[in-house]
């Protein structure tokens, strides 16, 4: 671990004075010892390349399969909603009218309709652990399920000189929709996991992009900026004394190199790029949910450009009961051009640079919605299925995996498993997930998913 003492002295809660002194490896990870990592992605070995990354596109409030993939223009008007649907690139597949620009380039994407094994909670932790968590009969392991990027970050490390793992996801009001590990009606926080506090994510919102200087860093501000001094129990006695070696050395670099800084400053990015994703428009402030800004994702292509190798993504607001702004019809009208528009430019700009290639993009929430459109005029939660975008790294566009009934209700037809989504994300990172284990808190090893679940096949 990287030591950089300072002038005072300062008494511990052990009672021994020690010199003051910051851990360099917890800057924007909660307590990780970049060090370390570095030592293991040097280490690594066997599972394929370590190329990939991971886009994971958060949907807060579970996005409506009909007003976007899996249309029912056969289904009475209850079912169908206000909207006609529209050929894709591809013949014979319809998407709602409202999505022409993903409709033009669906060659470059594919669309699972038939998505199974969520439950019917008002939180990310599902989305981005695979596993729902929090309550008792969840059967969560010692210390809780990590998310994915945790997982990648103990397994990889760095890559490039940049932090594994960040969430590119602005602070939203509703607690169980950040990516912190809150559960709805519980005081537990299980975030990171049991893969432990220095695999938590690089937070960009919030104090984090202040805190990180380009190649400075201020002391007296990454103190209290990451409470470092509460996990001195963790450094232990002989940090003090500790010599650098070559991985502390990198590890010094890569946080006063200002490279990650570099990543997250979008001025770097011409205007005309910046114009074409477009800013966005806030969502009603009663969702809890994040604005639908599509700099995100400019921003996530910055971070994977640069190295990162996992990035997640907060955009809009979509629990649509027509309990807040109005009917599903009013909704979809106002947000679904602007998502149409963030998503394809986002997949474009990836494919453009070559970055698709090896950047698996994943974009769902946390369920789908009511075949039925309730009294008010919106579709209130259905967790028996959901339809999912997925692109890059290696999955091939163009193609929809499953189909669902009539009414767009559940899978009558190759439902997938939340598991093979994850499964199929990890390979693409160079990770075999049936072959690979990670520890808990109590020593006990766990797979990466569960049972017989590999990789979505159709999509490879």
């Amino acid at each position: 671990m990287i030591t950089i003492p300072t002038s005072g002295r300062t008494r511990f809660c052990d009672g021994v004075s020690r010199r003051n002194f910051l851990r360099m490896g917890t800057l924007g990870l909660g307590g990780i010892s970049m060090a370390d990592l570095l030592r293991a992605e040097s280490n690594a070995s066997g599972g394929g390349s370590n190329e990939g990354s991971v886009v994971m596109v958060y949907l807060p409030g579970g996005p409506t399969q009909h007003e976007t993939f899996d249309p029912k223009p056969d289904a009475g008007p209850e079912i169908r909603g206000s909207f006609g649907t529209i050929p894709t690139a591809i013949p014979g597949t319809h998407f709602c009218e409202l999505l022409p620009k993903l409709a033009k380039s669906h060659e470059r994407f594919s669309v699972i309709r038939t998505l199974t094994g969520m439950v019917n909670r008002h939180e990310s932790f599902h989305c981005y652990t695979g596993r729902p968590g929090g309550r008792a009969e969840d059967n969560e392991p010692a210390g809780g399920w990590p998310g994915f990027g945790s997982v990648v970050s103990q397994l990889l490390g760095p890559r490039d000189g940049m932090t594994p793992y960040v969430d590119a996801a602005p602070k939203m009001s509703y607690a169980p929709y950040n990516n912190r590990g809150h559960h709805i009606g519980s005081t537990k926080i299980s975030w990171p996991g049991f893969t432990g506090p220095q695999h938590t994510p690089f937070a960009i919102q919030g104090k984090g992009r202040a805190d990180l200087k380009l190649d400075k860093i201020d002391l007296s501000r990454l103190h209290d900026r990451r409470h470092l001094l509460e996990s001195f129990e963790q450094i232990g006695d002989a940090v003090e004394d500790a010599a650098m070696d070559a991985y502390q050395k990198q590890a010094f670099e890569i946080l006063t190199s200002g490279k990650m800084a570099q990543a997250m400053d979008l001025s770097r990015e011409p205007q005309s790029v910046r114009d074409r994703y477009g800013l966005g428009q806030p969502t009603d402030k009663a969702f809890g949910g994040a604005p639908q800004d599509p700099q995100q994702f400019l921003l996530a292509r910055r971070l994977v450009e640069a190295g990162v190798r996992c990035v997640t993504v907060a955009f809009g607001a979509w629990d649509w009961h027509a309990n807040r702004e109005g009917t599903i019809a009013k909704l979809s009208n106002k947000y679904l051009p602007v998502y149409d528009h963030a998503l394809s430019v986002f997949l474009e700009d990836l494919d453009e640079r070559g970055l698709l290639e090896t950047t698996t993009v994943v974009v769902w929430g946390e369920f789908g919605r009511t075949p039925k459109i309730n009294p008010k005029g919106g579709r209130d939660h259905w967790d028996k299925t959901q339809s999912v975008l997925v692109a890059g790294g290696g999955i091939q566009g163009g193609r929809v995996i499953g189909e669902t009934d009539s009414v767009g209700g559940e899978p009558v037809d190759r439902a997938v498993h939340v598991q093979e989504v994850f499964a199929t994300m990890y390979q693409n990172v160079g990770i075999d997930a049936k072959a690979t284990m990670v520890t808990d808190l109590s020593g006990r090893p766990h797979f990466l998913v569960d049972g017989s679940y590999g990789p979505i096949a159709e999509l490879l």
